[in-house]
């Protein structure tokens, strides 16, 4: 039996080669400046984009280089980084600061310079949660600001993050072209046909570029080895999670087993003192019973001064 990826008539968007097919061309530019101004949603309209080279060297020949998904400059000059994220790093927004730093030194002039910049968006599309504690909060803008007036303080440097995962809306449920290119990113590989719901010329164009069918040779090929890199990175990322939750749970039970043994040594512990105090105790106060009885003292007597009652007494000696 054919699996997904097998049965896709759309390529998966995130896998190297959909992700630069469907955003990091010319041909399909439009594309890029649709998604970014509905991700933007006015604040800033981007008009036409030019791609810059993905490939920089730090400042030094030793200095690590920084590879992009997609960098482009739109007619203002302002610098575009848009990244496809698969997994989670543990130093990811590290990473993200890292990159943004290039578009931003490049900016420097020779001779005389007055530091003016023109501002850098650093776009990630991730395909893992940053915020596990709101579940519906996935779309994140991060600027510097100043924490007592909580006020934008620098407004030329701005991350998106944008959590795949949480955003779960139907066809029926989209608003507006930004939930509209999100319901495609997610759901690109898995639809069979276009939507109804995605009628603008631009989806027409995107539904064109993506279907794997229309792929030249060349370009089937170099999918289906991007979309190997993907599964054997996904699967690389499910091992380690089934792994770290098995040994969890091996551990949990362990230290449960050992906590508890523990527990119960110290419960039994308390529980046999108890015990012991709680007879010896009685003996005593048979021995003390037997002495009075043989001094001729009544059971009465008896009970009243060892607080045993008159049956246990009398049952004394039958021990």
């Amino acid at each position: 039996m054919k699996n997904d990826y097998q049965r896709a008539r759309y390529v998966n968007p995130y896998t190297d080669f959909g992700f630069k097919k469907l955003f990091g061309t010319e041909m399909n530019k439009e594309l890029l400046i649709s998604f970014i101004n509905s991700l933007f949603n006015g604040k800033e309209v981007v008009k036409d984009l030019t791609y810059l080279n993905t490939e920089h060297l730090g400042g030094r020949e030793l200095d690590r280089k920084a590879v992009f998904d997609v960098y482009c400059e739109n007619e203002k000059g302002e610098k575009i980084l848009v990244e496809m994220q698969k997994a989670e790093q543990q130093f990811f927004k590290d990473r993200s600061l890292y990159y943004a730093t290039f578009p931003i030194r490049e900016q420097a002039e020779r001779g005389d310079w007055d530091y003016s910049l023109k501002a850098v968006y650093v776009i990630g599309i991730l395909n893992f949660n940053i915020d596990d504690e709101n579940d519906s909060y996935f779309h994140h803008e991060v600027q510097l600001t100043d924490q007592r007036t909580k006020e934008v303080f620098y407004d030329k440097l701005t991350f998106i993050y944008l959590e795949m995962p949480k955003f779960n809306k139907t066809e029926e449920e989209l608003d507006g072209m930004f939930e509209k290119w999100l319901f495609v990113l997610r759901n690109l590989s898995r639809l069979l046909e276009r939507p109804q719901a995605l009628q603008e010329r631009v989806f027409t164009k995107l539904f064109e570029a993506a279907e794997i069918a229309k792929f030249t040779k060349t370009e089937y090929e170099a999918y289906e080895e991007s979309l190997k890199v993907y599964r054997d990175w996904q699967n690389t990322i499910r091992t380690a999670i089934n792994k770290g939750l098995e040994e969890g749970r091996e551990k949990g039970l362990e230290e449960g087993l050992v906590k508890g043994l523990e527990e119960g040594l110290v419960k039994g512990l308390a529980k046999g003192r108890a015990e012991g105090l709680e007879k010896g105790r009685a003996e005593e106060k048979a021995a003390i019973a037997r002495n009075l009885k043989s001094l001729g003292l009544t059971t009465a007597q008896i009970a009243q001064a060892t607080g045993l009652t008159e049956e246990e007494i009398e049952n004394i000696d039958k021990k």
